[in-house]
């Protein structure tokens, strides 16, 4: 049997998705700057992508959404752009320190220019105390960013409170909502931000796509220099079926968003309520309810996150260990760190991104392969044998 669980690394792209790309493959080759009729037929489908993906997070005006690569593009592009604009009124940078890391990172490269950086902590759910964004904002303060939620463990932050609180600051307030898009109601007015980061690789659409949006008025430094493209924000000739296809994806994902989070909250709750009575020692991780549909996350005891995943993927199911940028690192998740787990704890994390495609029969597989796998991992654990050892009194 064969499981995908890992739409948190990507989705598997919509055969209306491929369809709607498909021209821009061939015989639609123009270039979107062009003054022919090559460029205006190009042109005219990057304008629609823009105003699809406009009416999925509530923008009012498309000209707002920027075209990017990725959402990594789309993070540091936010972070670095905003703060160089800004730097006339202040160097003073906050952000959460469960921030994905092209967040932080962009954030660590801005400290190396000049910048000063404040990270704000996390509860126990990975929940950033609005209050705390308050306490720490300075005169010199001209950047907030706080993601929509966090794609480690699908934790919902409070964005709409801390949108007010940069209000009433007069501070740039970026989010990083590559998690939710798609997956639950976007609207950037009644959020109170004024930049959103977006990828369609997540919900669905071609990797190598994502879109910023900038609310107008909110000044922003280009990172590439070139044309004048994206209206003069980010230069190089668009990669229109890419664009195209997170315009599809934004549609469908927007008519069919109530009916996807029903199945994947199904889907999700029966492994986060099921998995620890199938399993000792196992930790549920995240929000036990306020996070995104798609998303259940655990930690294991005693054993490490990695020979989980390698196991599970002998027996045919794709998972994560962390997130998709730290998988292949080896080391304990700074998001699990930041929600004060031990190191020994975070090593034996697992994610289970759930899609639409997903069953019952998945989840019903998923729950009668772990407890074999768990406990062979576990007879061979250092870890292990100390806790038996030691719960049987050291006899």
């Amino acid at each position: 049997m064969k499981v995908y669980f890992d739409n948190a690394a990507t989705t598997p792209l919509l055969p209306e998705v491929r369809d709607a790309m498909l021209p821009f493959l061939g015989e639609a080759f123009g270039n979107p700057s062009s003054l022919h009729d090559w460029g205006d037929a190009a042109r005219m489908d990057v304008d629609k992508a823009r105003e699809q993906v406009a009416r999925l997070i509530g923008a009012t005006k498309p000209e707002e959404v920027i075209f990017t690569s990725c959402g990594t593009e789309s993070n540091n592009f936010a972070i670095k752009g905003i703060a160089l604009a800004q730097q006339s009124k202040g160097k003073h940078i906050i952000i959460s320190a469960v921030e994905h890391f092209s967040v932080l990172h962009s954030a660590r490269t801005m400290e190396k220019l000049g910048f000063e950086l404040t990270l704000v902590p996390v509860d126990k759910y990975g929940v950033v105390d609005p209050d705390d964004i308050r306490k720490n904002i300075r005169k010199d303060t001209i950047l907030v960013s706080v993601m929509h939620a966090n794609g480690e463990v699908g934790t919902i932050e409070p964005i709409k409170e801390i949108g007010k609180i940069t209000r009433e600051n007069n501070i740039v307030f970026h989010t990083d909502a590559v998690a939710t898009a798609g997956y639950i109601p976007i609207d950037v007015k009644e959020l109170g931000v004024d930049a959103l980061s977006l990828a369609g690789s997540q919900f669905y659409g071609p990797k190598g796509s994502g879109a910023l949006w900038m609310r107008r008025g909110v000044r922003i430094m280009p990172l590439l220099d070139g044309g004048t493209q994206e209206g003069g924000r980010r230069a190089g000739t668009e990669n229109v079926p890419a664009i195209v296809g997170l315009g599809k994806a934004a549609e469908l994902a927007m008519a069919d968003m109530a009916a996807r989070a029903e199945h994947l909250t199904f889907l999700r709750d029966r492994l986060l309520n099921e998995m620890p009575s199938k399993v000792d020692h196992v930790v549920v991780t995240g929000h036990p309810t306020n996070r995104v549909p798609w998303n259940a996350s655990f930690t294991v005891e005693f054993i490490e996150g990695e020979s989980m995943l390698m196991m599970l993927n002998a027996k045919g199911v794709a998972v994560s260990s962390g997130s998709a940028c730290t998988s292949k690192a080896l080391k304990a998740s700074h998001v699990l760190i930041a929600m004060c787990l031990s190191h020994e704890l975070s090593q034996g994390s697992l994610l289970f991104g759930i899609g639409i495609d997903n069953k019952p029969e998945d989840v019903d597989y998923v729950l009668e392969e772990m407890p074999p796998i768990v406990d062979r991992l576990r007879q061979m654990s250092p870890l292990y044998s100390k806790f038996v050892k030691a719960s049987k009194g050291g006899k």
